[in-house]
């Protein structure tokens, strides 16, 4: 399990589509890890944000550099979270 902050940014400026860039040490511990991946590389994981647990994947960006996480409408709703906040994430990659 990994628990790390991180700023909720919005993909593009009329986007509804809202993510979390993974912290370095965390992505690239993901990355050793997970030599077979899905679709588009993403990896299958369970996330927590405030009282909201999930199942999703992550996605690598080469423009972050890094993973990105998808946090939808209903789990920033329901955390009082929105772009440019600093959440706390709970991570656990799915097997």
């Amino acid at each position: 399990m990994y628990e790390f902050e991180a700023t909720l940014w919005r993909w593009r400026e009329d986007g509804a589509w809202h993510f979390v860039t993974l912290p370095e040490d965390v992505a690239d511990d993901i990355d050793d890890r997970t030599p077979v991946r899905a679709g588009f590389g993403s990896v299958k994981v369970e996330v927590t944000v405030g009282s909201q647990t999930w199942s999703t994947s992550v996605f690598p960006s080469k423009e972050q550099r890094s993973f990105v996480l998808p946090i939808k409408k209903a789990v920033r709703e329901a955390a009082g979270c929105s772009e440019g906040d600093r959440i706390h994430v709970g991570l656990a990659v799915q097997s």
